[in-house]
C-alpha cells in the first residue's frame, strides 16, 4: 500500500484497488483534522468523548477530499459482532444508519462512502469489480473470530451473485502481533471459529499469545474463496506508528478512530 494525500487527508491506498471503479478507498491517517489532543486530529469515530461538533468537521475533511457528499458517508455503531448492513438501493436519509448496530457494511450503490472506523481492530475493504459492490469490514479479536470476513464474502456470492474469484480484498492497518497480547478466552473463541491458531498466533508465555489479527483475516478470505493474488495486506501496526495511527492499547482508551472507507464510482 502506498501513502497518498486527498486535499488534506493522508491515507494509504491498497495497489489492487487502482485500476478498479472505484472512486474513493484507502485507510486514513490521524492527521490534517479539527480534533484536540488526545483525539488529535482526524479522529473520525463518533463513539469517543471528542467533541461531536470537532468529528463532524473531520467527516466532512474526508468526504470533501474524494469529491464525496458528507450526506452520503455512511458508518455505523460498531458492536463487534459480524451483522452487515446492506445498502442496495438509494435512502433519502444516510445518516439514519449511523444508529444502527452492525461490523460492516456492503452496497452497490454509488457515489455511497461506506467506512468502518478503528482504533486497534483491523479494518477490511472488499470489492467485486464485476458486480460493482464494495464493503467495509470492522475485523476486531471477536468479529475475526466469528467470522466476519467469511461473512462479507457469503454477502457479495448470495445478495449479489458474485464469484468469490472476483473479489479483491484489503487488509488495513491494525494492531500487529509485536504489540497484540491475547488470553485464554480469544484463544477459545478462536479454536471454536475453526480458525487455524498456530499459523496466527505464538506463544509469548504461560496461557499468553501474540496475536496476528491481519493474517487472521487474509486466511478467512482465502478460505471463503478470495484467491491469495487478490488479498493486499497494509504490513503495519498502529500501535507501533504513533506519527500516524491512533491505537485503543497503546493510548490507554483515550484516542480517536481512524477509518476504512470505499466508494463505488457514480
Amino acid at each position: 500500500m502506498e501513502m497518498k494525500r486527498a486535499d488534506k487527508v493522508h491515507y494509504l491506498e491498497p495497489a489492487l484497488f487502482t485500476a478498479a471503479a472505484v472512486s474513493a478507498h484507502g485507510f486514513t491517517t490521524r492527521h490534517e483534522g479539527v480534533s484536540r489532543p488526545p483525539y488529535n486530529s482526524l479522529n473520525l469515530g463518533t463513539n469517543t468523548l471528542d467533541s461531536s461538533h470537532a468529528v463532524e468537521g473531520n467527516r466532512s475533511i474526508l468526504a470533501r477530499g474524494f469529491g464525496a457528499d458528507v450526506e452520503r458517508l455512511v458508518t455505523v455503531n460498531q458492536v463487534h459482532g459480524t451483522d452487515i448492513l446492506v445498502i442496495d438501493a438509494p435512502n433519502p436519509d444516510y445518516s439514519y444508519f449511523q444508529k444502527l448496530e452492525a461490523d460492516g457494511i456492503i452496497t452497490n450503490q454509488p457515489g455511497v462512502m461506506i467506512g468502518v472506523c478503528v482504533a486497534d481492530c483491523v479494518p477490511v475493504l472488499l470489492l467485486d469489480p464485476v458486480k460493482g459492490v464494495a464493503a467495509a469490514l470492522h475485523a476486531g479479536w471477536k468479529g475475526t473470530a466469528a467470522g466476519i470476513c467469511r461473512k462479507g464474502v457469503d454477502a457479495f456470492i448470495n445478495l449479489f451473485g458474485s464469484d468469490p474469484r472476483d473479489i479483491l480484498a484489503a487488509v488495513g492497518p491494525g494492531i500487529g502481533p509485536c504489540c497484540y497480547e491475547v488470553d485464554g478466552p480469544v484463544v477459545d473463541a478462536f479454536r471454536r471459529g475453526g480458525h487455524p491458531w498456530e499459523e496466527i498466533a505464538a506463544i509469548k508465555e504461560v496461557s499468553r499469545w501474540q496475536l496476528d489479527l491481519a493474517k487472521a483475516n487474509a486466511l478467512q478470505l482465502a478460505a471463503a474463496g478470495v484467491p491469495e493474488r487478490n488479498i493486499e495486506t497494509s504490513g503495519q501496526c498502529v500501535s507501533c506508528a504513533p506519527e500516524l495511527f491512533f491505537s485503543y492499547r497503546r493510548d490507554g482508551g483515550e484516542t480517536g478512530r481512524q477509518t476504512g472507507f470505499i466508494m463505488l464510482k457514480p
